[in-house]
C-alpha cells in the first residue's frame, strides 16, 4: 500500500473564531477590508495613487482576475473589487526581500513559515542563488545568472529535459518572447496554469464549437434573458462579475445559481460604488439556488435535457430551436437517443435534489431563449470535467442560444492574462499552422512533438528525465497537485529557477541549484532603451488592452520579463536569427511580429493604443462553427459520474477563501464563510459529523484514496457547514497534498481537485 503525508509542517492552528455567515456580500466590510490592506501594505497616499490607476483605459491591468473592464465608461477610483486592491496592495508592499533578508533567514527556517506568513515577508528586491548543498541564497549578477542557467540548458541531453512553466500573470509580450525563446531551443516543454484549471473548458468548446473561448462579451449580459452559474464563487474569485449579475437582475433577467455551497455573493449583493446603498438590505440576484452534490453536475444537466425533450414532445416546436439545430449543428440524433437510455430515477440520487427543484431550473431554461451559461473550477477540475462542460453546450445549442446577443459560453478564467498567454502560443500542443507561421517568421525550425503539460511535467522531473525546471511566475508547489510528489519531483531537478515578484514556497522546494529572478509588478514603471513601455493583456471575453504602470520600481535591480527572456536568450544562443535586445528596447517591435504570426491582430500597435483596446476574432461569437472537425457546433454524449462512495467515505473539493486569490493568501479569514484566523478547516455536513461522533472544531486527520494509494494531511478543524451529505470542502493549497498526481479529467488531464475520496478520523 503506497501511502504518503503533509509535505510540509501542518500551519499553525491560530485560535480560530466562527461567525455568523453574512446575508450580503461587498459594501461598506468589503470597502474597508480593501482600504485596510492598502493602508497596511503601502500606505494611504501612495495607495489612493494605485487604486485611482486600477483597471482605468489610461492605467494598469489588475494583476488578479480576468474579468473584463467595461467597453465605454468605467467608474472613477471604483473600477476594481476588494481582492482586486489586495492583490495590488500585496504587488506594491513596502515590505522588501533583500540580500541581508537571505544571508539572515535559511531556507530550512523559512520553509517552517506558512504560506501567509511566507508571502507577507515581501518584493525580492535582487537576483539570487542558492549553490548546491547551501542553505542560505546569496545575490548575483544578472549576467551571471543568465550565464548559470544558460550552461545547465547547453549541457542537457535533449532540450525535452527542460520544462518552462508560465503563469497567468505574464504579459502578451513577455509570453509570446517566451514561447518564442523555448521553441528556439527546440522544446514544446510548456505547461501552463491552465493545465490545472481551464484546460477542461478549452478541450470541450473547441471540440463542440471550434474555439477554446467563451462567446459571450460583458454587453451581452445586458440582453440575456437568463443565466445560470455553475460551479463558480464570484463574490470572492471574481468579484466584479456582481455588478454584471446585478445589471442584468435590473433588465429582468433571471439567474439559476448551481453550486455544492451556497456562496454569499450570488444570493445577495451591495454595489461597492453607491455608499447609499451600503445600509439596505441589497439587492437578491439568484432566483433559484440547486445545492448540486460535488460531481453531481453531469446527472444534473441530463435530468434537465431529458426535462426539455419531454416538454418538446408534448408541446412540439416549444423548447428547441429547430432552425439552429439544422443549420448550425451536428449529432442531434445521437444525443437524444443517449438521452433516452437514462432513466431520471437512476440520475437523480446522484445530484442530491428533488425532482421538483430541478423542475423548476428546467422551466426557467424552456422558457428563456436567450441563455448564457457561466462556470469555473467547480466544473472544471472533476475525472469528467470535459463531459460537464460539454453538457453544458449540448443545453445552449439545443436553445439556439449560442452566436446571439444575451446568448452564449461564459467560462470565467482566473489569473489576468491566462487567456491572453495561451493565444501567444504558450501551450505544449500548439497547432502546426502556429508553429508554422513562427518557421517562416524567424527562420528556424520550430519542434514539433507535443510538450510536457503540468502532470506530465511533474512526473518527467520525478523520473529524473527532465532536469531544469524555469517558472516563469506563480507558485508551482503551491498550484500544484501531490504536493509530496511534486516536491520530490523538484528536488530531483539540477536546478531551478523561478521569476516572482514576491517570495513564495516554491522558492524553498528547489533543485540542487536555484535561481529566483525578480521582476516588474504590473502597477510599476517598465523603462527601456527607447523609453517607458507599456504591454498588453486579454481578458476573459477575448478583449485584448493595454496595461502601463505608473510606480518607481521597488529595487533598481528588477529587470521587465520580457528583459529576462532576452537576456535569457542572448546567453543561451550562439547564433540566433532573432534580434533579442531589439526587442526589448522597444515592446512595438514585439506587437509587430505577433501581428505577423498570429491571426487576429492585424494593426496590432494602433488598435492596443485605442482605448479600452479590441475584440479578438470568436467564431462561436459569430455563429461561425467551421473549425470543429464537422463544420457544424457539435452535439456530444457524455457520461455521468462513476464514482460510489463507500461507508465512511466522502468527497472532498478544494476551495479558496475569500483573503486568497490562487496561491497569494492575503490574510486568514474567511468573511463570506464566517471562518476567521484560521485556514486548516474541513468544511462538512452536520449529519455527517454525528454519524462520525464529532463535535464542531474537533481536530480530525483527512485520508485520500486513489487505486491502492492512500495519502495523509493532518491536523483539520471540523466546521459544520451548509453542505449535502457525503460531501466535504477544504481549503488550497493546505489539502493540496491529498490529490493523485495521477487522477486527472478524461481528454484535458486536468488535476480532480475538486473529486477527491477521503476518510475522517478524529484525533
Amino acid at each position: 500500500m503506497f501511502k504518503k503525508t503533509n509535505a510540509q509542517p501542518p500551519e499553525k492552528l491560530t485560535g480560530i473564531e466562527l461567525i455568523d455567515v453574512p446575508k450580503s456580500a461587498v459594501g461598506a466590510k468589503a470597502i474597508a477590508s480593501a482600504l485596510g490592506h492598502i493602508k497596511n501594505e503601502v500606505g494611504v497616499l501612495k495607495g489612493i495613487s494605485l487604486l485611482k490607476n486600477l483597471n482605468q483605459k489610461y492605467g494598469f491591468d489588475c494583476p488578479g482576475c480576468a474579468w473584463p473592464d467595461p467597453d465605454e465608461k468605467r467608474a472613477f477610483l471604483a473600477e476594481y473589487c476588494e481582492n482586486g486592491a489586495k492583490a495590488v496592495a500585496e504587488e506594491a508592499t513596502k515590505n522588501k526581500v533583500s540580500p541581508l533578508f537571505f544571508s539572515t533567514f535559511s531556507v530550512r527556517n523559512l520553509a517552517q513559515l506558512s504560506d501567509y506568513e511566507i508571502g507577507k515577508k515581501g518584493r525580492i528586491t535582487h537576483p539570487v542563488y542558492l549553490p548546491e548543498g547551501s542553505d542560505y541564497y546569496k545575490e548575483i549578477s544578472w549576467q551571471d545568472a543568465f550565464k548559470l542557467i544558460a550552461d545547465e540548458l547547453n549541457i542537457l541531453d535533449s532540450p525535452d529535459e527542460a520544462i518552462f512553466y508560465t503563469s497567468g500573470r505574464t504579459s502578451n509580450e513577455a509570453a509570446y518572447l517566451y514561447q518564442l525563446f523555448v521553441r528556439q531551443f527546440g522544446t514544446n516543454n510548456l505547461p501552463d496554469c491552465s493545465n490545472m484549471c481551464h484546460e477542461s473548458s478549452g478541450a470541450a468548446l473547441t471540440e463542440t464549437l471550434g474555439i477554446g473561448k467563451g462567446s459571450v462579451t460583458l454587453d451581452d449580459f445586458n440582453h440575456t434573458d437568463l443565466i445560470i452559474v455553475i460551479g463558480q464563487n464570484p463574490g470572492t474569485n471574481h468579484p466584479r462579475m456582481l455588478t454584471a449579475l446585478s445589471e442584468a437582475k435590473k433588465k429582468g433577467s433571471k439567474i439559476i445559481t448551481i453550486n455544492p455551497l451556497p456562496e454569499v455573493g450570488l444570493i445577495n449583493f451591495k454595489e461597492p460604488q453607491n455608499p447609499l446603498k451600503w445600509a439596505s438590505s441589497g439587492q437578491d440576484l439568484t432566483d433559484l439556488f440547486l445545492q448540486v452534490k460535488i460531481n453531481g453536475d453531469v446527472a444534473l444537466l441530463k435530468i434537465i435535457l431529458k426535462l426539455m425533450l419531454e416538454q418538446e414532445e408534448n408541446v412540439p416546436y416549444s423548447v428547441f430551436d429547430y432552425q439552429f439545430i439544422k443549420d448550425k449543428t451536428y449529432g442531434i440524433e445521437d444525443l437524444l437517443d443517449d438521452l433516452e437510455t437514462y432513466s431520471i430515477d437512476y440520475l437523480l440520487p446522484q445530484t442530491g435534489l428533488t425532482l421538483d427543484e430541478i423542475k423548476k431550473a428546467a422551466d426557467l431554461i424552456i422558457n428563456n431563449k436567450k441563455m448564457i451559461i457561466c462556470w469555473a473550477m467547480g466544473v472544471t477540475q472533476h475525472k469528467n470535467a470535459v463531459d460537464n462542460i460539454r453538457e453544458i453546450v449540448n443545453i445552449l445549442l439545443l436553445k439556439g442560444s449560442i452566436g446571439k446577443k444575451g446568448a452564449g459560453t461564459c467560462p470565467v478564467r482566473g489569473h489576468s492574462n491566462v487567456q491572453g498567454d495561451r493565444t501567444m502560443g504558450v501551450w505544449e500542443k500548439m497547432p502546426d499552422s502556429f508553429l508554422d507561421s513562427l518557421e517562416e517568421e524567424f527562420k528556424f525550425k520550430a519542434p514539433r512533438k507535443h510538450g510536457y503539460d503540468v502532470v506530465d511535467a511533474i512526473e518527467a522531473m520525478h523520473k529524473k528525465k527532465a532536469k531544469v525546471f524555469f517558472g516563469m511566475g506563480g507558485n508551482f508547489i503551491s498550484a500544484t497537485p501531490d504536493t509530496e510528489f511534486t516536491a520530490e519531483a523538484l528536488r530531483n531537478c539540477n536546478l531551478t529557477v523561478h521569476v516572482s515578484t514576491k517570495l513564495n514556497r516554491s522558492h524553498l522546494v528547489h533543485g540542487k541549484k536555484a535561481l529566483i529572478l525578480p521582476c516588474l509588478g504590473r502597477s510599476e514603471q517598465d523603462i527601456q532603451s527607447s523609453g517607458e513601455q507599456f504591454v498588453s493583456v486579454e481578458n476573459s471575453m477575448g478583449v485584448v488592452h493595454k496595461s502601463k504602470g505608473h510606480l518607481k520600481p521597488c529595487s533598481e535591480n528588477l529587470l521587465s520579463e520580457a528583459a529576462i527572456v532576452a537576456g535569457l536568450a542572448n546567453a543561451t544562443f550562439k547564433k540566433s536569427t532573432i534580434n533579442w535586445i531589439n526587442f526589448v528596447s522597444n515592446y512595438d517591435f514585439i506587437r509587430d511580429k505577433i501581428e505577423a504570426t498570429i491571426p487576429g491582430f492585424k494593426d496590432f500597435n494602433k488598435k492596443v493604443r485605442v482605448d479600452g483596446g479590441f475584440y479578438l476574432p470568436n467564431n462561436a461569437r459569430e455563429n461561425n462553427f467551421k473549425p470543429t472537425h464537422t463544420g457544424k457546433a457539435n452535439f456530444s454524449i457524455n457520461s455521468p459520474s462513476d464514482i460510489v462512495l463507500k461507508d465512511n467515505q466522502f468527497m472532498m473539493m478544494t476551495i479558496r477563501t475569500h483573503d486568497q486569490y490562487n496561491t497569494t493568501i492575503y490574510g486568514l479569514n474567511d468573511r463570506y464563510r464566517g471562518v476567521l484566523n484560521e485556514r486548516r478547516v474541513i468544511f462538512m455536513n452536520p449529519d455527517d459529523m454525528k454519524s462520525l461522533g464529532l463535535e464542531k472544531l474537533d481536530l480530525v486527520d483527512l485520508t485520500s484514496y486513489f487505486n491502492d494509494e492512500e495519502r495523509e494531511a493532518k491536523g483539520f478543524l471540523a466546521i459544520p457547514y451548509n453542505i449535502p451529505k457525503q460531501c466535504t470542502a477544504t481549503y488550497f493549497p493546505e489539502a493540496n497534498v491529498l490529490v493523485p498526481i495521477k487522477s486527472t479529467a478524461n481528454i484535458s488531464n486536468t488535476p480532480t481537485s475538486k473529486t477527491i475520496i477521503i476518510s475522517i478520523k478524529k484525533r
